[in-house]
């Protein structure tokens, strides 16, 4: 199978995907992939466009030391993203632009465009598959374009990936897991007898919060995150506002102690299921854990999620929830999934 790529997007997660298509070259071609990079469209970078290929190691050195891809020699500059995606010939469409959980722009339109015209995608992106899963699986069925989502929930952690694999044979009844690494960091660190605000503060100067941390600390994150999981293993149509969600601002440095004397953990916790009348629900709410939990073992950044499954019982994945490397493979997984696809 021949990928030819375009980049919608290359920040850290774009050029994290970038590193590993370099260093797996060989590896690829093994298992029969071969790919090029034929554009690069990015709002602070800038846009190249070549047919004949990009010099991919270059656009990354670029990229990392903050100068525009444009310095690139050769190619058509200038392009927006959908003229990106229109007129690079690219059959497979990279879109790692920001996430907007209100309405999924611009990556549902970037998405939406690729698909129409038969091309592939991969996304990190919450927001276009959280608010749009239904239509645009739709259009991905109907153009014959695959669409991928392995980096939306868990990072390059797999979940979608592994159920339609090795684990297909399992009907999932339920799931829930613990999907936002700030909220999880700073449970774990208020557990150590520090104050929400002074370690919402550390998270902050590390990189692993934002200057307004609303997204992750009132569950919207993992909201949308909860969505994602319902419509895809539930053949839902829920959006983020239909999550029942609470996050941890109200939660005590006496509630995250008394948890533990009694003998578990707080965490917040994103759950997918159906109900007694078969209908697909999701809800965020930080929730007591028994120590024996899977779950309540799962400390710091890291991610974990438990699918409740009618053959092998409860199945735990644990692993990273976010980084260059991580959320990078999350996208190299979904290039070597389509391309099994397609075989």
């Amino acid at each position: 199978m021949r990928f030819d790529i375009a980049f919608i997007g290359f920040g850290t997660v774009g050029r994290g995907f970038a590193d590993l298509l370099l260093e797996k070259r060989e590896l690829l071609k093994e298992i029969g992939i071969e790919w090029k990079v034929v554009a690069i469209s990015d709002i602070k970078g800038g846009s190249v466009m070549d047919p004949k290929g990009i010099d991919l190691a270059e656009a990354v050195r670029l990229a990392d030391s903050g100068k525009g891809i444009e310095r690139i020699n050769g190619g058509k500059k200038g392009l927006g993203a959908l003229e990106t995606i229109r007129e690079s010939g690219a059959n497979f469409v990279v879109e790692v632009t920001w996430t907007n959980i209100k309405d999924g722009e611009p990556g549902y339109s970037h998405i939406r465009a690729a698909l129409e015209m038969g091309k592939h995608v991969a996304t990190t992106n919450k927001g276009p598959i959280a608010l749009h899963y239904r239509e645009l699986m739709k259009i991905s069925s109907e153009k014959g374009g695959r669409l991928r989502f392995e980096g939306t929930v868990l990072s390059g952690t797999p979940v979608f990936n592994l159920f339609d694999g090795p684990l297909s044979a399992n009907r999932v009844t339920s799931i829930r897991g613990i999907v936002n690494g700030t909220t999880n960091l700073i449970l774990s660190e208020m557990e150590r007898g520090r104050s929400y605000a002074d370690v919402l503060k550390e998270a902050q100067r590390m990189g692993y919060a934002e200057a307004d941390p609303t997204m992750d600390v009132e569950g919207w994150d993992a909201a949308a995150k909860a969505a994602i999981l319902a419509n895809h293993f539930f053949g839902a149509d829920i959006k983020p506002d239909d999550v029942a969600r609470k996050g941890i601002t109200g939660i005590a440095l006496e509630e995250v102690a008394g948890a533990i004397r009694k003998g578990g953990r707080i965490k917040l916790l994103a759950r997918a299921w159906r109900d007694e009348r078969g209908e697909a629900r999701a809800e965020v709410s930080p929730t007591w854990l028994p120590a024996s939990d899977p779950l309540a073992s799962i400390g710091g950044v890291t991610n974990a999620l438990t699918f409740s499954t009618d053959t092998l019982g409860e199945v735990t994945i644990v692993g990273p929830g976010a980084g260059r490397r991580a959320t990078g493979y999350a996208l190299l997984a979904d290039m070597i999934s389509i391309a099994r696809s397609l075989a």
